[in-house]
């Protein structure tokens, strides 16, 4: 399920960083940058972004429990030699 739940985060980031690239373009048009916020928080394809964004994290919330507690029980207990 985890690799599962990246896959589909990654997609769904990307098709959501896509159309916010896209929708820059109203910047030119002579939208204010409030006006393109305001827009973009109303589109849902730009709201992928954020939807991929939180199933990546939630996918790899045990992935990084795990290594981080294996680095720090493998750091403090190794045993120092004094000479």
């Amino acid at each position: 399920m985890n690799i599962i739940g990246i896959l589909i985060g990654i997609l769904l980031t990307s098709l959501g960083l896509m159309f916010l690239f896209l929708y820059t373009n109203l910047l030119t048009l002579g939208y204010s940058l409030i006006e393109y916020v305001h827009f973009i928080s109303k589109r849902f394809e730009c709201l992928l972004f954020f939807i991929g964004l939180i199933l990546i994290i939630f996918s790899m919330k045990g992935w990084i429990k795990n290594v981080l507690l294996l680095r720090l029980s493998t750091k403090f207990s190794r045993k120092r030699k004094l000479i």
